[in-house]
Formats: structure tokens, sequence, C-alpha cells
């Protein structure tokens, strides 16, 4: 069956947010600080209903492969938006599937007058932030905006 990348549904929930939780573990960032602990993170789909936000899921049958979504994070300069929660399971990556749906968030974001994406992530996340890299994203000294996630210690910006 080919992925499917589309918006999330409500039926997404648990499985979405038990995938962040088994990557952030596997990377050893199951920590307060992170999304890990965010009460949302089991609530996606009500969380994505806020004006200026998407989330893509990708989606083999009915296993949930990874979803990276845009979030108009408080306090951020007009005109940016945040890349949030973009996780694989382990047997999706390397395969390109992170690359379209970044690509993909780049484009509603495109499309929705945004003019910079920022994120935050971990060291550990070394591939994921080579790809950041790749994509233009460039490191910061501090973060932006008031996200709530703490323990995070990289922070990019893009420009689109």
């Amino acid at each position: 069956m080919l992925t499917q990348i589309r918006p999330i549904a409500s039926e997404d929930n648990q499985q979405i947010a038990a995938l962040i939780r088994k990557v952030l573990t596997e990377f050893k960032r199951n920590q307060a600080g992170t999304v890990f602990t965010d009460p949302t993170t089991d609530q996606l789909y009500s969380l994505f209903k806020t004006p200026g936000s998407v989330y893509w899921i990708a989606a083999e049958d009915d296993q949930i492969l990874g979803g990276c979504g845009i979030f108009p994070t408080a306090s951020l300069p007009e005109g940016c938006a945040e890349l949030v929660k973009f996780y694989l399971a382990p047997e999706a990556r390397g395969k390109g599937l992170g690359k379209l749906l970044m690509e993909r968030c780049f484009e509603w974001s495109r499309e929705a007058g945004l003019k910079q994406l920022y994120l935050e992530s971990f060291p550990e996340f070394e591939t994921a932030i080579a790809l950041y890299e790749r994509y233009g994203f460039r490191h910061l000294a501090e973060p932006l905006g008031n996200s709530g996630h703490f323990a995070c210690n990289v922070w990019m910006l893009k420009d689109l």
C-alpha cells in the first residue's frame, strides 16, 4: 500500500501520541519540558484546530508512520510559526517520508502567508537536524516564542 499524507483526524490521537512518546523514549528524551509530558500530545486533533495551524499524518493502511505540523506558537515574531511534533517511526526513517512531511508543511506555510518557520529540538536528533540544515534552517543562540518546552536546547529558524 502507498503511504498517504493527510490532515490529522480525531481517531489518530492515541496512535500519534504513542508514536511521539516512543521516539522520545528511544532517544532518551522522555522527560518534563518536552512534548512527552505536554498534555496536548494526547489531543493533537483538537490542538490543530487552532487557527493558523495544521498537522499532517503519514499513514499506510491504518498504521501511522509519522507526523509533522505547523503551529502559531505564542510570542513568535509576526509572520513566523513553529514546525512542531515532527516524528517518524523507526521503520519509516530513511525513506524520504520526513522530506515529504516537511515539504507539505513548507507549502502550507507559504500558502498561509508565513515568512519564517522556527523549530526546537535536541542534539540527539542529529539526523533530523541535518535534514533541517539541508532545508535552510539556521541555528539560533536562544529560543524564540513561548512553546513551554524548556528542555529543548536546539533552536533553528528558516526563511520561506
